[in-house]
């Protein structure tokens, strides 16, 4: 879900894209393949390009969760500073080629630190460490996919998030959804396979379709004139089986990420990733409550195992006019769907949010009345079948930016006290079923 794609673009205005999609529950249109307009890399394109192409190199560090971004200098033997990036929005960067002509020059050092969301340092810098020693050679010249599915409790999601790290001159990017692993003959063309086709000048892209089953996607960049100015990176593998008997069903919150610069395949901010049980995530980033149960009918279909389902909808529509009354009314319809297909309906609490944050974040204002109206939604919650993931936050009156910086999904000690709340409530439940 990162910012800060375009290799020179101005970070802030790049969040402010971002952030601005999240909450509209943004992705971008899904493209059938019959109605593309294909650019292929030629062969001569592709030849004349490793020929001239310098090796390039990826740099990782280790991760702050609290950062929003990242300031990475690059400094020779003499202490001069050679190289400089204020927006580096992942805790992994491609070095441009001018600093690492046929290979990373020796002497070389880095280091980094964190920033928030104004550019203030939250770190020190790290002591310097040779660039040599911690820059591995890319072995093919692409975007490196980051979203990895299936890697543990709350890694499987209905809507996927196709996440990679920025490329040195890239304008944009295009990420290719396949029914099959593309053919070995298409690395530089569309695969016949293709069902889906998405661009981005972000590095994720937040796909509108709910996906079940197996498929791939694969990412390439794309230059300031659309053209691709890469061959495709790995496909990677997704599949998403009918196996779960516990599923989450919201927004944002629900779907992942938080600290405005991390998406849902981030998931250290996911409170999914914390839970005891497995479970598969229903959710969809930008719902309101009507859109939810809209949905339902569709998006639980496919999961006939399903005994349990979390349920937390609300936040969108309250934060905006929609009344508390319209979102139990609403919170009611899932519940009647959920049984009539013979799942359990457990909803959860609401936890606050922060106005000025979002403010700050979106440029986004907050319904005057929105505690009033939580309060009334959340007092229903309470006269149900629930878990009560406001409770870790009942002190205070809004949700502390040192939780959600953004002011509405919560960070990763957040995340940890609501899937604490939900490992509590469905640990007692298993003990009183026994």
């Amino acid at each position: 879900m990162k910012a800060g794609v375009k290799w020179g673009i101005g970070g802030f205005a790049a969040l402010m894209m971002f952030g601005a999609a999240l909450l509209a529950g943004w992705a971008m249109d899904e493209i059938p393949f019959s109605h593309c307009i294909e650019h292929a890399l030629s062969a001569a394109d592709a030849a004349r390009q490793a020929k001239n192409e310098a090796p390039l190199f990826l740099l990782r560090w280790k991760e702050n969760t609290d950062a929003v971004r990242y300031e990475l200098t690059v400094k020779d033997a003499t202490g001069r500073t050679v190289f400089e990036q204020p927006y580096a929005f992942q805790s992994e960067y491609i070095l441009p080629p001018s600093l690492t002509p046929g290979s990373v020059p020796q002497g070389l050092t880095y280091q980094v630190r964190a920033l928030d969301l104004d550019g203030e340092p939250i770190s020190e810098w790290s002591r310097p460490r040779l660039l040599a020693d911690d820059a591995a050679l890319l072995t093919i010249h692409a975007p490196v996919p980051r979203s990895q599915y299936h890697k543990g409790n709350g890694t499987d999601l209905l809507y996927p998030v196709y996440a990679y790290t920025a490329y040195p001159g890239a304008a944009s990017y295009e990420v290719e959804v396949t029914s099959r692993e593309p053919e070995p003959s298409a690395q530089r063309r569309a695969s016949r396979y293709r069902i889906a086709r998405y661009e981005s000048e972000l590095t994720d892209i937040y796909d509108p379709v709910p996906r079940t089953g197996s498929y791939y996607w694969r990412v390439r960049a794309l230059d300031a004139s659309g053209k691709p100015m890469t061959i495709w990176s790995p496909a990677q593998h997704v599949e998403l089986t009918d196996e779960f008997a516990i599923g989450v069903y919201g927004d944002s919150i629900s779907h992942g990420g938080g600290r405005l610069s991390y998406g849902p395949t981030d998931w250290a901010y996911s409170y999914e990733s914390y839970l005891a049980e497995p479970v598969v995530n229903l959710s969809e980033s930008g719902d309101t409550s009507a859109r939810m149960a809209e949905r339902f009918a569709s998006d639980v279909k496919p999961f006939s195992h399903l005994k349990t389902l979390l349920i937390l909808g609300g936040t969108n529509s309250l934060r905006a006019s929609t009344s508390a009354d319209d979102v139990i009314e609403d919170l009611k319809s899932i519940q009647a769907q959920a049984r009539a297909r013979g799942i359990r309906p457990v909803l959860m609490t609401l936890p606050p949010i922060n106005p000025a944050q979002i403010a700050k974040a979106f440029d986004q204002p907050t319904a005057a009345d929105w505690q009033e109206k939580f309060a009334k939604v959340n007092a229903f919650i309470r006269t149900q079948p629930h878990i009560d993931t406001a409770a870790p936050f009942t002190r205070y009156d809004e949700m502390p930016k040192e939780l959600a910086m953004d002011g509405l999904h919560g960070d990763v000690r957040a995340k940890m006290m609501m899937a604490s709340a939900i490992n509590q409530a469905l640990a007692k439940e298993q003990r009183r079923a026994k």
